[in-house]
């Protein structure tokens, strides 16, 4: 085979892509169920955008590893300035601030910091050298580098995604080697804080969502109806699920969003046990990959770059899982290729892409 194909294409890791087609037909074919049986209005846009940006993101593994180096930190700035132009540009849709309206498009530029993030944490630590990075001097900035964009995010209001971006950006500095104690000395601040976030930083809707992720059952009709209705039908659907096209929470209506953000309770329904196993064992075979593409890698910069996108990945499947079965607060993280949407699904298609650039230069081997 590697005499018949051409090596650029051989090197692209197939498996992984035959991977990432399957999980994003299975939500193709999730999203023709939640339209009650018909193409329209999701599973063909869908379709069609799912595809335009695997070969994108095909196209971005012929990028190489030390263009993704240079262009880190200016990225980030970029991405920082369109984060201002938001708050002063940006359209305001669903009582949120997060769009630029460029007439033939609209971008969410919080989208691009999620993986803009880490690599400016990955190029950051790269510069420094190792001996400064138990420092004071290998913390601050790297904080301030994450602090600005999550702090801007937060006021659009979007919580979800200034989780996401301070979850990618800490992911690298832990992985970077900043002590353990710091971490924990984070974690317990974050403690102390989140009493008086809750009651004087966040928005009504965000203190009401937490609220009633401790106690759900207190307005069942209410702010609790997403977290109840999606429990339902989760566990409505049993070992192996009512069949295709056999749902009834999300075909009657009860489960509200559930082609977006609850698209996983409505797959558990028709699907089951075993098709929401099926699902999350495929993600984290993708992630896997990834961890093992950051083994891989020869230089500090593609380490930590590769470490950082893979839980990128993982983090949105874990707090969107956790979201849909009530372990965790509704904060609006799809579920990426599955939900209808075409920002998750960028992202994560552009996290994969950069894997497979740095995978392509670090693999030894070339073959199918």
């Amino acid at each position: 085979m590697n005499r018949i194909v051409p090596e650029p294409l051989a090197k692209l890791p197939w498996l992984v892509i035959l991977l990432v087609v399957a999980i994003g037909c299975f939500g193709q074919v999730v999203l023709y169920s939640a339209a009650g049986g018909s193409l329209r209005p999701w599973a063909l846009s869908q379709g069609i955008r799912f595809f335009v940006l695997l070969a994108g993101a095909i196209g971005l593994s012929y990028i190489p590893e030390r263009s993704w180096k240079a262009v880190a930190l200016p990225a980030y700035a970029l991405i920082v300035l369109s984060l201002i132009a938001v708050e002063i540009l940006g359209k305001v849709s669903g009582g949120s601030q997060r769009w630029l309206d460029l007439g033939f498009i609209r971008l969410q530029p919080s989208e691009f910091m999620k993986p803009a993030i880490v690599l400016a944490a990955a190029k950051f630590y790269d510069m420094l050298p190792p001996g400064e990075t138990r420092r004071f001097g290998g913390v601050w900035p790297a904080a301030l580098l994450i602090g600005v964009p999550a702090a801007i995010v937060m006021k659009q209001p979007d919580l979800g995604t200034a989780l996401m971006i301070c979850s990618g950006g800490a992911t690298v500095m832990f992985l970077a080697g900043i002590p353990l104690r710091l971490f924990v000395g984070g974690a317990i601040t974050a403690a102390i804080a989140i009493p008086l976030s809750i009651n004087f930083l966040l928005h009504d809707y965000q203190r009401n969502r937490i609220l009633i992720f401790l106690d759900p059952e207190s307005d069942p009709l209410g702010t609790g109806y997403h977290i109840s209705q999606s429990k339902i039908a989760i566990g409505s659907g049993g070992i192996w699920g009512k069949g295709f096209l056999q749902g009834t929470q999300s075909h009657l209506d009860y489960l509200p969003e559930g082609h977006t953000d609850f698209v996983f309770a409505t797959m558990a329904e028709e699907w089951g046990l075993v098709g929401g196993c099926l699902l999350i064992l495929a993600f984290l075979l993708v992630i896997r990959w990834g961890i093992e593409v950051g083994q891989r890698a020869q230089t500090r910069f593609g380490r930590l770059t590769a470490a950082g996108l893979s839980t990128t990945i993982f983090f949105y499947v874990a707090i969107n899982l956790m979201m849909v079965m009530g372990l965790a607060p509704v904060v609006g993280i799809p579920l990426p290729l599955v939900s209808f949407g075409s920002s998750a699904q960028m992202t994560v298609l552009l996290c994969l892409g950069i894997l497979m650039s740095i995978d392509r230069q670090n693999r030894k081997t070339v073959g199918w």
